[in-house]
């Protein structure tokens, strides 16, 4: 294991490089909205769009630029330098992430196919493991001594390159797919981004400063911040799109800081008894992905049902069933907001707080977001009814 730098927790510095992230994305945007209108990169309405003008995509360039800009600044700052001196899963993110960006890019402008999109993924995942971005150890419930609960188990090479590969193109594909109102994508990647970030500040605090929990904190960080300062150019009604470019990279770098925090845990550093604090890390990267990953599978099974490629188009995702029984376009987005903020940020306070009072506040969240959720067809029920 890494050693140990205890130092206070960067919190500060964190907020700082997202900010920036956030600033660079900002300014950026709106020359990338110029560069994608003068070469074409245009999202023409479709039949299964919610947009009815064309709108410029690719904003995913501003976003990278704007993680470039904070992993730059991290880098000349003491303590954040400790997420490049002990590994490099910063590096390999910023070239698998440039990659992804490229390829969403050339998607934005001239539509791969779906076939070519996937080999460009796993290409990316790859080059993620080859700079050592890769699963190590898996917990579970079963095996261990007589005084701890469930063992963990450590993987090879193969099965955590494997894993991680895994891992990564289903997250990319979950936030392409879920990539379909304004504001949409940028603010669950915001929201999975922070909720990474303070699982990570997390451990390193309970662990005395534990190094490696650097580099998931730094990744989500800056993608956190990229997904701010891109969102007041892309909520309702948005001046740009992120384009495949912006939703590969979101789910790349979501995917990368889960592997890079979860996939290494120091698990001795809780206490054996506690299987909460055991399962966190399993926790989190569930609540970051569930949403984005059950609107994947249910549009795959419903898919293939129809005996439709898995890649093909409809209007059937989880943000169109919320327009469809009366939501605004801005409240369906507010309500996914909230859905992933309960899971992603419940799941991160039972490892900080008292787990009781957080299954009650998160609770009570979930029964407030399915009243509010179920509103409209209530409403029309009730005026249907004689």
């Amino acid at each position: 294991m890494p050693p140990t730098a205890p130092a206070g927790l960067p919190i500060r510095e964190y907020i700082l490089v997202a900010l920036i992230a956030a600033t660079v994305t900002f300014l950026f945007t709106g020359l990338v909205r110029k560069f994608a209108t003068r070469i074409g990169a245009i999202a023409t309405p479709r039949a299964r769009d919610v947009h009815v003008i064309p709108i410029p995509r690719m904003g995913g360039l501003a976003m990278y630029l704007g993680v470039l800009g904070g992993m730059a600044l991290a880098h000349q700052l003491p303590v954040l330098r400790r997420a490049f001196e002990y590994s490099l899963d910063p590096v390999g993110v910023l070239v698998g992430g440039g990659v992804i960006v490229l390829i969403g890019a050339l998607d934005d402008r001239f539509e791969l196919d779906a076939w070519t999109k996937l080999a460009g993924q796993v290409m990316c995942a790859g080059i993620l493991v080859l700079f050592g971005v890769q699963w190590m150890e898996v917990w579970v419930p079963w095996g261990g001594d007589a005084e701890s609960i469930g063992s963990v188990v450590v993987l090879d090479r193969n099965q955590g390159a494997l894993f991680t590969v895994l891992l990564v193109v289903v997250m990319v594909n979950a936030m392409n797919f879920v990539d379909g109102l304004d504001g949409l994508a940028g603010g669950l990647g915001f929201i999975a981004a922070a909720a990474a970030c303070a699982f990570s500040i997390g451990v390193l605090s309970s662990t005395n400063g534990y190094v490696g929990a650097y580099p998931p904190a730094l990744i989500a960080a800056t993608l956190a911040g990229a997904c701010l300062g891109f969102l007041p150019h892309n909520f309702q009604p948005a001046k740009i799109f992120m384009g495949d470019s912006g939703s590969m990279m979101i789910g790349l770098m979501l995917a990368s800081a889960s592997v890079s925090a979860s996939g290494r845990i120091p698990y001795p550093a809780f206490e054996a008894t506690d299987i909460l604090g055991l399962l966190s890390p399993l926790f989190v990267v569930a609540a970051v992905l569930f949403l984005p990953v059950l609107d994947l599978l249910m549009a795959v099974i419903r898919r293939t049902r129809r005996g439709e490629s898995p890649f093909a188009a409809d209007k059937m995702h989880l943000h169109h069933r919320l327009l469809e029984i009366g939501h605004s376009q801005r409240r369906a987005v507010l309500l996914i907001y909230l859905w992933a903020g309960l899971l992603g940020f419940g799941a991160v306070s039972v490892t900080l707080f008292d787990t009781a009072a957080v299954f009650w506040i998160v609770g009570a969240g979930l029964l407030l977001a399915i009243l509010v959720s179920a509103i409209p067809r209530l409403r029309s029920r009730n005026q249907g009814a004689p």
